[in-house]
């Protein structure tokens, strides 16, 4: 069995999909159940507190494999790393895939990504095989301005200009299913981005494309967007994130070759992403 933490969100929804659809048996866990938990076949839908220990291993007992993702409680409070992969090798884990970020490796020193290193160093220590999963910009993070789009047939976004190979987050889920039911992941480290960089400007008009109608941009000062986000993200991740959007390194701007390494094809464009979810922004 193969344990998927953040089983409703834009990575764990289609991993599960993969795996159930590979034929393995899935425990899905998430902080709410799923509405359409009874779908499929294989999966079994559960709620748990990741961010404990006991919840964890709860969640993880009797699992070969465990995807782990810091989403929620888990990346903003929760107890120690360690003691929390300690917990799931536990319950009989024997390999763990990280979602982590690219840039807890781009800026090592930042604070937004803290708890996002101390896993890495703690899924590294464990004993377990482990796969790290490092992706950039999700092409979802434009679910943001759906709304918006809807209604008014326009995008509000800073940095209009600055491009960064986004990665859709079904080829992370693709790349973890790999991870998690082949061998030679692991003690790999893997990069993931799309296969361009494509600015906020450029995102826009390829809505526009896809919808058949004009969309406008609206470029955000930095101080704009900051106040937005603030409602929503602490203040550090916050100014990490602008950061990133607005003054992104030359790592963070490289396409890298990983997804179509472990998949055997290309990464998604931007506009792949776009067309499967053009009914959010209709």
């Amino acid at each position: 069995m193969i344990t998927v933490t953040g089983a409703t969100g834009n990575i764990g929804r289609t991993l599960v999909e993969l795996l159930a659809g590979a034929g393995e048996k899935v425990r899905a866990v998430s902080r709410r159940a799923d509405p359409g938990a009874g779908a499929t076949d294989g999966v079994e839908w559960v709620r748990a507190d990741i961010g404990t220990a006991e919840g964890l291993r709860s969640a993880a007992d009797g699992a070969r494999a465990l995807f782990l993702l810091l989403a929620g409680e888990l990346n903003s409070r929760g107890e120690d790393p360690a003691v929390l992969v300690g917990a799931a090798r536990d319950a009989g884990v024997e390999r763990i895939v990280l979602v982590s970020s690219q840039a807890g490796a781009t800026r090592p020193d930042a604070v937004s990504h803290a708890r996002l290193r101390e896993f890495e160093g703690a899924v590294r220590s464990s004993g377990l095989d482990f796969t790290v999963l490092r992706p950039g910009g999700f092409a979802s993070n434009a679910f943001a301005w759906a709304e918006t789009v809807r209604t008014r047939r326009t995008v509000l976004a800073p940095f209009g200009d600055v491009a960064l190979p986004v990665v859709d987050p079904a080829d992370i889920a693709a790349v973890a299913a790999a991870a998690l039911r082949e061998d030679g992941h692991a003690g790999r480290t893997y990069e993931l981005t799309g296969p361009e960089a494509v600015s906020p400007r450029r995102q826009t008009e390829i809505l526009a494309e896809a919808l058949g109608e004009d969309v406008a941009f609206v470029e955000l000062s930095r101080a704009e967007a900051h106040a937005h986000l603030a409602r929503f993200m602490p203040e550090e991740v916050v100014h990490g994130t602008l950061d990133i959007l607005g003054r992104p390194l030359p790592e963070e701007r490289r396409v890298s070759p990983d997804v179509a390494t472990v998949l055997g094809r290309p990464a998604a464009p931007f506009e792949a992403w776009a067309a499967r979810h053009l009914p959010a922004f209709r």
